[in-house]
């Protein structure tokens, strides 16, 4: 547990000072970017590391391994990021534990969402997962809604019981005008964020950048960064 420590911390040091130089270059102050360490298909026990590293802020893409580890950690000062695509079936379990679900991208999840955080007596933070593959008015490969969804949607979340609109997220396209361009991409999801935030000033999150690019994300003017092989290691494979 020691050595796990010990190269979890050098993981850390090593990730705060990639986003500190990016921070520099770009002429930005290091408390405007946030890392998000994802700790998806990690033990809780990593988790209990990075708490006492210092982290506070983690995400998890698939409920069936989310909801057993935040319970398992639950007495940690921590805040969990649902960063999947989120089936409605789940969202019960999902708004017990989730203090910002980033991966909204329809009606029908902010209808329920809504329901089951007044049930919970929470108050859920939702960011639009933008689709800069999709077309208009479609869904994109890996979730999320296309660009020409965003005012509709944030309408839905603005006016639902339970849930703040916080702001945008994306995950870099593999496929379209901005597949391999990540900056480019990023950039494009500051200028849905400017258009967003001109109709609800709070709306303020951009969530951007991984473990490969979250350079690109900082420059672009990403407020949160979402790192997980760069802190925790290459994932096993899974089943």
């Amino acid at each position: 547990m020691t050595d796990r420590r010990t190269e979890l911390a050098g993981n850390l040091a090593r990730v705060e000072d990639r986003i500190a130089t990016a921070c520099a270059a770009a002429g930005r102050r290091r408390d405007e970017v946030t890392l998000i360490v994802v700790t998806k298909t990690y033990p809780a026990s990593d988790v209990r590391l990075l708490a006492e590293l210092g982290v506070r802020q983690v995400a998890e893409n698939r409920d069936q391994d989310a909801a057993p580890k935040a319970a398992e950690c639950a007495d940690l000062p921590l805040t969990w990021h649902f960063v999947g695509q989120l089936q409605t079936n789940k969202v019960r379990s999902v708004a017990g534990y989730a203090g910002f679900v980033q991966s909204v991208d329809r009606a029908r999840l902010v209808t329920a969402l809504s329901r089951e955080a007044v049930r919970a007596e929470r108050e859920i933070g939702c960011l639009i997962q933008v689709a800069l593959d999709a077309e208009s008015g479609e869904r994109g490969s890996r979730g999320g809604v296309a660009p020409d969804g965003v005012p509709v949607l944030a309408e839905e979340i603005a006016g639902a019981q339970g849930l703040r609109l916080d702001g945008v997220m994306t995950v870099a396209p593999l496929s379209g005008a901005y597949a391999g361009r990540q900056r480019a991409a990023f950039e494009r999801l500051m200028e849905i964020s400017s258009d967003l935030r001109a109709a609800y000033p709070a709306a303020n999150m951009v969530s951007a950048g991984m473990s490969t690019d979250l350079e690109d994300a900082v420059a672009a003017g990403a407020t949160h960064v979402r790192v997980g092989t760069a802190v925790l290691g290459v994932r096993p494979r899974l089943g």
